[in-house]
């Protein structure tokens, strides 16, 4: 024994074999702890995130889940370092260490609250206001770069890099990346705009150009649209702002104007009953309010009735279902009140040959 003894009294680096022995279990025994503990929080996590409803703890719990294993392992060992007799130097570089990681253990903390609460928060406001909804990325997007700007700044500061002269530099750099990078930051201003316009939000139906669909998602640089024909369309916000849109989702109504040709050998004690007979037939239909019906023009080959109305709703379908409805009634019409749709025709006349048992006009020299 006095062996041993003498073997853990002997000094390597101002400490006593017994004592890095004490420190390396002390490293051991605080990781493996740290370790159960976050394996605890994180089970418990996933038993909260499984069920549909949001509990208290479950936002305090993730964000406790996402503590890295590099900053355990700092942790205990910096913990052990408090038991030994380090010098002035190697002891000032543990506690940078030390400071550094808890800078971004506590960003990432910071970071993972802020992303999960915008995301429930996403999620409530889909069903109440779907412009808050796709606001909640962009936040997200600029409250996570501002945290990790302020950590990164943070790091450098502790490790002794002058922060004044680097901003100045970043400053003097920013244009030359602003430059080259332009059309990321047009559409990142874009997107701004968009979550503080609201010139459409998640859900609204919006044709540009020949394209036209559903937005699905509003993102930093782009939107995704799903189109009526099932593919997603990605454009780009500052595309989206630079053209005409057309916004169906805000439609309150739709202006429905339809025109019934008439046979030109119609006659005209029924004619003049028709644009009444219309009205009436559009009137009875419901969501529906009547404009005007006229008998509007005598065109090439057909007598023209034209009437307009308003569908009081935006669904496609119930306008569908009600021109659908009003054509059906048009016909019904026409068989009970014996008229006939105009069909073009086409006569050819030859010269001196009677076509068709009409005697073609005379010619003049």
């Amino acid at each position: 024994m006095p062996e041993v003894e003498r073997l853990l009294d002997q000094i390597y680096l101002q400490n006593t074999l017994w004592q890095w022995a004490v420190a390396a279990a002390v490293t051991f025994g605080a990781f493996f702890v740290l370790m159960l503990v976050r394996h605890i929080v994180r089970g418990r996590y996933e038993r909260l995130a499984a069920t549909p409803q949001t509990e208290l703890m479950e936002l305090p719990l993730k964000v406790a889940s996402r503590t890295t294993a590099l900053f355990l392992i700092v942790v205990s060992l910096f913990a052990a370092s408090q038991l030994l007799e380090v010098a002035a130097k190697p002891a000032k570089v543990l506690l940078t260490i030390m400071t550094v990681a808890v800078f971004w253990q506590v960003g990432m903390w910071a970071s993972t609250a802020v992303s999960s609460w915008l995301q429930q928060r996403q999620q409530q406001a889909r069903a109440k206001d779907r412009a808050a909804a796709g606001s909640f990325g962009i936040i997200g997007f600029v409250t996570r770069a501002l945290i990790w700007a302020f950590v990164l700044l943070l790091t450098l500061d502790n490790l002794g890099i002058e922060i004044k002269s680097l901003l100045a530099g970043l400053g003097i750099g920013g244009i030359a990346v602003a430059l080259a990078v332009q059309n990321v930051l047009g559409d990142l201003f874009a997107s701004l705009s968009i979550t503080l316009d609201r010139p459409f939000v998640v859900g609204d139906a919006i044709a540009v150009g020949d394209f036209n669909g559903t937005v699905e998602q509003i993102g930093i640089k782009s939107t995704r649209v799903r189109s009526v024909n099932g593919e997603q369309i990605v454009m780009s916000n500052a595309d989206l702002l630079s053209s005409r849109l057309r916004n169906f989702g805000r439609m309150r109504e739709r202006r429905v104007s339809f025109i019934v040709s008439l046979a030109l050998d119609s006659l005209p004690a029924k004619l003049k009953h028709v644009p009444a007979q219309l009205r009436a037939i559009v009137e009875a239909e419901k969501d529906v309010r009547l404009d005007r019906s006229h008998f509007a023009r005598i065109a090439n080959g057909a007598l023209e009735f034209e009437t307009v109305y308003f569908v009081t709703t935006a669904d496609y379908g119930r306008y569908m279902d009600i021109q659908q409805s009003i054509n059906l009634h048009i016909i019904e019409l026409m068989q009970r009140e014996g008229l006939d749709l105009a069909v073009p025709v086409q006569r050819v006349w030859r010269d001196h040959v009677e076509v068709a048992g009409v005697t073609p006009p005379e010619r003049s020299a």
